[in-house]
């Protein structure tokens, strides 16, 4: 399986990134060491999980998703054959309002708890899982770098920040000479967005003024709900009634139908799957791409792999983008 440096890094990855979503909350340590373990037969490499995955299960000791990939690794023996990356800096989950959580303190107390939870040392690529748009990004730099000068932490990257935020970052990175973001993670799918995701108008999400950026920058996108919840795999099966409308929602219906056709249109031409073109929409992109996909099985992992060396031309790339651009960011 073809395998990608992440710009600016020493990282090689495998095209797809398995998600930990599902791992130590909806699926138990049988069903969770069962997928990892495919996924590494299968020749992945990549891992993306979170310190707050599966804090919404009521009961669940905090950190459920990286306890489990940490027990793996143990386990199996396998950290050295994983680029492993995780997320801190979430606002806390409840009733009460968010608030940003970027500062030092918190920072610090979340890595440490993450590197303790995974059973390791350092951490591949950590992301800050959102932005505190009223903290300077020389502050947060300052925070990313002394952890990354202390060997907790290779690269780190940005989840869900806004376009301008992630430029000052860049912008003050190269201006200092210091580290920077090498990865932007936030949504991103061939389905044409009808509203912010999670109706958070907060969070990110590819735009043209995101898209320029990349594509001046080459800084590398990692994006997540790459398969816009299944909406094109369950046009092909017919299964689209039965998806959760909040989830169909968050796109728009006559663009998305339109662009389901297109793929059809393209599956027949290529001989290859949904799954196959919508994955490979994102792996075709100008900048490296390296999409996210959350599995909650072995098969719908061994799907999504399947898609890892698919690459559309440029003119199917276009095709897909004839109609409906996502919302301004």
């Amino acid at each position: 399986m073809t395998r990608v440096t992440i710009p600016g890094t020493s990282l090689s990855v495998t095209p797809i990134c398995l998600g930990g979503g599902e791992i130590g909350s909806s699926l138990d340590q049988e069903k969770s060491f069962a997928l990892l373990d495919r996924l590494l037969e299968l020749g992945g490499n990549f891992l993306d999980t979170a310190r707050n995955y599966g804090d919404w299960v009521p009961g669940l000791e905090p950190g459920a998703s990286e306890r489990m990939i940490g027990a793996w690794m143990a386990d199996r023996g396998c950290r050295d054959q994983i680029v492993l990356a995780t997320k801190g800096g979430h606002p806390l989950m409840g009733p009460k309002p968010e608030l940003p959580r970027l500062d030092r303190d918190t920072l610090v107390g979340e890595l440490d708890a993450s590197l303790a939870a995974l059973r390791t040392d350092s951490i591949d690529l950590y992301w800050l899982h959102r932005d505190d748009p009223t903290r300077p990004v020389e502050d947060i730099l300052e925070t990313l770098n002394a952890q990354r000068n202390a060997g907790k932490i290779r690269y780190f990257g940005a989840s869900n920040w806004k376009t301008p935020r992630l430029r000052a970052a860049y912008d003050h990175a190269r201006a200092a000479g210091i580290a920077g973001f090498v990865a932007d993670q936030s949504l991103w799918n061939a389905a044409p967005l009808a509203r912010p995701p999670y109706g958070n108008a907060e969070l990110g999400w590819m735009s043209a003024e995101r898209f320029d950026f990349h594509e001046e920058t080459g800084m590398a996108m990692i994006p997540y709900q790459s398969q816009a919840f299944g909406l094109f795999s369950r046009m092909a099966h017919g299964t689209l009634d039965a998806m959760n409308p909040g989830f169909r929602s968050f796109y728009k219906a006559e663009e998305s139908a339109a662009r389901y056709r297109r793929m059809t249109e393209i599956m027949a031409a290529r001989g290859l799957t949904i799954t196959q073109v919508t994955l490979g929409y994102l792996l075709s992109q100008p900048f490296v791409t390296l999409p996210i996909v959350g599995c909650r099985n072995v098969a719908y992992l061994e799907d999504s792999m399947s898609a890892a060396d698919t690459r559309l031309a440029p003119q199917e790339v276009a095709a897909l983008n004839a109609e409906g651009e996502s919302i301004p960011e």
